[in-house]
């Protein structure tokens, strides 16, 4: 059974930075691309970024290019996320995600407050 636990998140000042991770198990991790996503208070799921299965190429939404780092660690199973230069629109659950096996999961997401 595929399962993606994230965690990291918390509350942060307009400015700051925070970094998430999402712990996979069920599935070998190296062989598939991972995504991010999120989903701000009262608003839809928006794709973040995402990470090809080596790590070599790595994909953002405008909102966030420049200022967010995907990454991630094959050996540990681990995907990251480094969110730099924070701003109020950034609050949001933030979710990993993968398509295994044509079928979408998701973890229970970590808890991103941007906030004065």
């Amino acid at each position: 059974e595929v399962q993606l636990v994230e965690s990291g998140g918390g509350l942060v000042q307009p400015g700051g930075s925070l970094s998430v991770s999402c712990a996979a198990s069920g599935l070998t991790f190296s062989s598939y691309a991972m995504s991010w996503v999120r989903q701000a208070p009262g608003k839809g799921l928006e794709w973040v970024s995402g990470i090809n299965s080596g790590g070599g190429s790595t994909y953002y939404a405008d909102s966030v290019k420049g200022r967010f780092t995907i990454s991630r660690d094959n050996a540990k199973n681990t995907l990251y996320l480094q969110l730099n230069s924070l701003k109020t629109e950034d609050t949001a659950m933030y979710y990993c995600a993968v398509d295994y096996a044509d079928h979408g999961y998701w973890g229970q997401g970590t808890q991103v407050t941007v906030s004065s």
